[in-house]
């Protein structure tokens, strides 16, 4: 009884601790990450490399690899959080370098001449579109929007379907010469992407080629196919695939999935008004909380690879959903009480204070000297990114 009283006695300590970081606090947590996004990775920034538009792989040269296409969109991701939090043009300023950049060092655009950004991964395509729509958002500027909706209508939609062939029965495909794999992470962001379009239609002010229900009418339908097929009604998990046997491989379940899965019920909720999209959101983010937090009440720790820009994805569209003025507030209090506790471990334990790198370990900062990789860093700077919009209860 003694043990059980000390450990609860430290956990209120702890989250009392977590109350008292204010928004001034997390603003100058995602100033020093974002920032150094931009040191430490931004290739133009080194000398001899002023006309390398284009985030590397490692820090400070340590990986400077060009065949890892998808991080560049949440690196640009990251900088659309930062300009659209502090108004700064430096952010600003990179967004034409990445867009000559970006497509110049795409290893696979050589395989599709018709078009530089065009990548054989086909949710690879579908974070670079995302990023464009913000890139649009938060500028104005027509080309980003329009190179997203041209990616989309002649890449990503058209490995739709078909809808007649068991047993898929549709769905967006991973990659496009893989054609009877059925992702979540190629049908999660294409239904955002569908509804963005949707939203942004009139604002783009698109002219020619399918009207604006169309792209709504195709959000729903990714977005129901993924629930039919991939998502657990009863524990709210995001299975990975429906392989080209046709079995569903129940044994992945990967945060940024249910990620994109709640970010696209909460964009169709905020859309359509029909509530079941918010409680699919409610019960996906949940199974994160409840199923995939067995660190010490974090997520696992995630150092290298496509894998260190999971959970970063993951609360991106969960502080959206947190935000949410519908969401019930015990919800609301029981995921707002869990992003910051994450964010707390994160910034006073995994991130270090002298170079503001995150290496991907939740309770274990790197060392002044040690690289650290693209993609952890992200999440990191994505988390950071998250607490400075989160409302307070």
């Amino acid at each position: 009884m003694k043990k059980t009283f000390t450990i609860l006695f430290a956990l209120c300590l702890a989250l009392g601790a977590f109350a008292q970081k204010d928004k001034a606090y997390w603003n100058k947590m995602a100033d020093g990450t974002s920032e150094a996004l931009i040191k430490h990775f931004w290739g133009a920034g080194f000398e001899d490399y002023e006309d390398r538009f284009y985030f590397n792989y490692g820090s400070d040269l340590s990986d400077m690899s060009t065949n890892n296409y998808w991080p560049q969109a949440h690196a640009m991701d990251v900088l659309v959080d930062a300009y659209m939090r502090t108004g700064d043009v430096r952010y600003k300023e990179i967004f034409p370098l990445w867009w000559e950049g970006m497509p110049r060092y795409n290893f696979a655009g050589k395989m599709n001449p018709k078009d530089p950004w065009w990548n054989v991964f086909v949710d690879d395509m579908e974070w670079i579109v995302l990023a464009q729509i913000r890139m649009f958002e938060c500028t104005g500027e027509k080309q980003y929007i329009a190179k997203a909706r041209q990616v989309y209508d002649d890449w990503i939609w058209p490995t739709w379907g078909p809808e007649d062939e068991a047993p898929w029965y549709g769905g967006i495909t991973w990659k496009t010469d893989v054609a009877k794999s059925k992702n979540a992470c190629s049908n999660g962001p294409a239904a955002l992407i569908a509804a963005r379009l949707y939203n942004f239609f009139d604002k783009a002010g698109f002219t020619g080629g399918k009207v604006k229900n169309a792209y709504l009418n195709e959000a729903i339908k990714i977005f129901v196919w993924e629930k039919n097929y991939l998502f657990d009604r009863e524990t709210g998990a995001v299975y990975d695939n429906i392989n080209g046997k046709g079995e569903i491989q129940k044994n992945w379940v990967f945060t940024y999935n249910v990620g994109t899965f709640l970010g696209a019920a909460h964009e169709l909720y905020k859309i359509t008004g029909d509530k079941q999209y918010l409680d699919d959101a409610v019960k996906a983010a949940n199974y994160v909380v409840e199923h995939l937090s067995d660190n010490d009440g974090v997520l696992s720790d995630a150092e290298k690879g496509d894998g260190g820009l999971f959970h970063g994805i993951f609360f991106r569209y969960f502080v959206k959903l947190i935000n949410e003025s519908d969401l019930d507030i015990t919800y609301r209090k029981k995921f707002h009480d869990y992003i910051t506790r994450c964010a707390t471990v994160m910034a006073t334990q995994g991130i270090n204070s002298k170079t503001m790198l995150y290496g991907g370990r939740w309770r274990k900062a790197p060392e002044d000297n040690e690289s650290v990789g693209l993609t952890p860093h992200l999440t990191g700077c994505m988390l950071m990114e998250a607490m400075c919009v989160l409302q307070p209860l």
